[in-house]
């Protein structure tokens, strides 16, 4: 008979057994947190984990199972549907009606299903029928039913830290006979990018490469991690070239360009919300008051793409990627901000000039708040007079917007109000 377990996938067979083998999620599970009460006292009722691909959501939910002791059935939203869920809850139900315990549920990728079907959840998770445990990488503020949401405890699951996955394939190695150099153990850590998984992978194919060596260095096997990283690799640096090659073309006003690495993240797989929010982040940095509706494009992009998923999704960022390459630029906002910044952290907390503060009582008039101070709305040219910074920062410029686009228009009204400020 074939052994099923040693069949599989090392990144499978290395899933935690204890609750103390789970690793890299110290915040939401190590003694004394409310996960780890709720567990140990078996009174959670739904717990919807969110998180990246490899960060031990799954491996949390059959551990829940096992300290439990409970029956868990495993579902994907991808694959299941309601009838699947209804038979595993009238399983439940028949088994409670025995004296048994309700079952776990255990839902992955539970963004998927739909609101409606969402909702057939419900009436069995209030009644105690079934205990639920949802699995999504998507935020579940916008993915999952609110009337699920607010019935759930929501556990933010963190990429793994670089340290963890070092000792977890140093250690998973060495079970496996091999003992890893500190360079190479460093190295598929920063590859799998905080996804456990993906650095088991890889550590996989590495030990299949040994060739009977109990030591391994980095040297021996470079050629071989090379040839299984390089490939479009969400954790890897291959992941960050392509997503830097992406922004630095739109930055360039090259569309073409753009749209031909957005391709090569579309059929790499990668996450279209991780580009979308991209944008988003483009259209301040690099194009901000030179054009500001880019960033209302990149928005209801950001929005629309987690609405509308793959594959459509990808007409959308194609639509929001060439708005913004064929915007004009100005990263203006991105420096002020950098040098107000560092102002304030040259200075530390200056007192606010008193003509800035409220007087809401007799005293703070007296002790001279709200003095002086004139109000925009009646007198904005002698609004404009008033510095309304601390003394020591009088006529220091942050924000210096350029001659192009729509923010000429701003220069020109900044040089009309302070053209002390702005002429020059």
């Amino acid at each position: 008979m074939v052994d099923l377990h040693s069949a599989a996938p090392l990144a499978a067979r290395s899933r935690p057994r204890r609750a103390e083998d789970l690793v890299g999620q110290s915040k939401i599970w190590a003694p004394g947190t409310a996960l780890w009460k709720l567990v140990h006292s078996d009174s959670f009722h739904a717990l919807l984990f969110w998180g990246p691909p490899g960060t031990g959501k799954t491996s949390m939910a059959r551990l829940i199972a096992s300290l439990v002791h409970r029956d868990m059935t495993e579902l994907s939203a991808v694959e299941a549907g309601v009838k699947d869920i209804r038979e595993v809850i009238r399983r439940s139900r028949e088994g409670l009606e025995l004296g048994a315990k309700s079952e776990i549920l255990f839902l992955d990728e539970i963004h998927r299903l739909s609101k409606s079907q969402q909702d057939c959840l419900l009436p069995s998770v209030e009644a105690g029928h079934i205990k639920l445990i949802g699995a999504t990488s998507e935020n579940p503020s916008f993915s999952v039913n609110n009337a699920l949401l607010s019935r759930s405890l929501v556990m933010a699951f963190q990429k793994l830290p670089s340290q963890d996955l070092t000792d977890l394939v140093s250690r998973i190695a060495q079970e496996q006979g091999c003992i890893l150099s500190q360079e190479l153990a460093n190295t598929i850590a920063r590859s799998a990018d905080g996804d456990g998984r993906s650095a088991l992978n890889l550590l996989e194919a590495v030990l299949g490469c040994r060739d009977g060596r109990k030591e391994l260095e980095l040297e021996e096997v470079k050629d071989t991690l090379q040839l299984i990283a390089r490939h479009y690799d969400k954790g890897g640096d291959f992941h960050y070239e392509i997503i830097s090659a992406f922004i630095k073309s739109i930055r360039a006003s090259d569309p073409d360009a753009a749209l031909y690495y957005l391709a090569r993240m579309i059929k790499g797989g990668e996450d279209p919300n991780f580009i979308a929010r991209r944008l988003v982040i483009a259209a301040s940095e690099d194009i901000g008051n030179a054009h500001p509706t880019a960033l209302v494009v990149a928005q209801g992009a950001l929005a629309a793409v987690k609405e509308i998923g793959m594959p459509e999704a990808r007409i959308i960022l194609a639509q929001a990627t060439t708005y913004l390459a064929a915007s004009p630029k100005s990263n203006r906002s991105y420096l002020a901000i950098g040098e107000a910044l560092a102002a304030v952290e040259a200075t530390g907390d200056l007192p606010i000039p008193l003509h800035l503060r409220n007087a809401p009582t007799r005293f703070m008039k007296e002790q001279g708040y709200g003095t002086s101070y004139i109000y925009a709305h009646d007198d904005q040219k002698g609004a404009a007079r008033m510095s309304n910074v601390p003394e020591s920062l009088k006529g220091k410029v942050f924000y210096r917007p350029q001659a192009q686009g729509s923010e000429k228009a701003i220069l020109d009204y900044l040089k009309q109000l302070r053209p002390e400020r702005y002429e020059s």
